[in-house]
This record gives structure tokens, sequence and C-alpha cells, in this order.
């Protein structure tokens, strides 16, 4: 009877430990799966870097810009140029223009990826206005700049060989205020299509 007993403890201590490791994996796996993603750029997303490369290939790659934003979030906002042609290893400076037409104070952060998604890893980014949160004043227009290239390592890889356009895409989101609310207003999602 009291090896059965043991069994029963030496049971539950191992299925509670399954439990608490999984718990911690589900803690653990929002950091590691975007870890994971700067790494290798998957799911679009792109690489930092503090200065460009000193090699530039003959190779042209056409930049398509993109802009969205939340349901929520009732910015106006587009990219000044839609797209732009440009060499690889070559430093682009493009410009985003939001505006916040409300009459008050409206903080947001953007999230972005660029497609297609296996050219992530070799698309960089050098200064971004998505690093930092932004701030519009009611009435306020700012152009935010983001400027980037893209990687001539991306000549050595035979997956991305044919790619010859890549879009780089933003979408904005409200911001929490300074006291912890979220400043919201209702406003449809707006896009701005690329051609």
């Amino acid at each position: 009877m009291k090896k059965q007993s043991n069994k029963s403890v030496r049971l539950a201590a191992i299925l509670v430990s399954v439990v608490v490791g999984m718990v911690g994996l589900s803690y653990a796996s929002v950091p590691l799966y975007d870890l994971f993603c700067r790494v290798t750029g998957y799911g679009g997303t792109t690489q930092q870097a503090e200065i460009a490369p000193d090699v530039i290939l003959d190779r042209e790659m056409t930049i398509e810009f993109d802009a969205n934003t939340s349901r929520e979030m009732p910015w106006d906002f587009k990219p000044v140029e839609h797209k732009m042609t440009m060499k690889v290893g070559e430093t682009g400076l493009a410009f985003y223009e939001a505006y916040n037409p409300t009459d008050r104070k409206i903080k947001g952060t953007a999230t972005f990826n660029v497609t297609p998604q296996k050219v992530g890893q070799y698309f960089t980014k050098i200064d971004c206005f998505c690093f930092t949160e932004q701030v519009l004043q009611p009435g306020e227009r700012v152009d935010m700049p983001v400027t980037f290239f893209v990687d001539p390592e991306i000549d050595n890889d035979p997956n991305a060989r044919e790619v010859k356009v890549i879009t780089l895409s933003y979408t904005f989101f409200v911001s929490e205020d300074d006291d912890g609310t979220e400043v919201s207003a209702k406003a449809e999602k707006k896009s701005v299509d690329v051609n």
C-alpha cells in the first residue's frame, strides 16, 4: 500500500512539473519568437544596423511603401513617395506623413514588416520612426523618416534571386496615454494602396 502511495506522489509531482513547465514556456514563447524573427527575418521582420554597408551592387531593387492604421487610430497616415528604385547596398531615405485631424493629443506606435517575407533578413533599417512612440498634437502634421538599405548578402541567396520588388509596410496603433488610459476614437481602418 505504501508502494502505491509513493507512485501516486511521484506521478503527481511529475504532472505538476509538466504543468509548471508548460506555463513557463508559454510566457517565454513570445520573447523567444521575437528573437527568432529578428535573427532570421522570419515573417518579414526587418533587421537593424548602425551604418550602411560599404558595398553597393549593380543589382537594382524597387522598394514600395505601404501605410495603414488600426481601426481605433484616427490619424491620416501615408507614404510621401509610393516607391523608389535603388541599388542593393545603397542607403535609402523615405518619408511617411502622419496627420492628427482630431482636437486632442494622440500617441501612436507603428509595427512594420516587409514582403516578400523571405527577404526580411536582408532589409535593414538604420533609423526609423517605428523605434519610438510618436506623439501628434491636435491638427499637427509631420513627416517621419526611415533610413534603410537592402543588404548585399541578398545576392548570395538563391531563394531571393528573383526578387525585384520589396514592400515596406507600417501600421500605426493608438498608444496608452500618460495616465495609462488608452486614447481612442471611432475611425475605420484606412489604407493607402501602393500603385
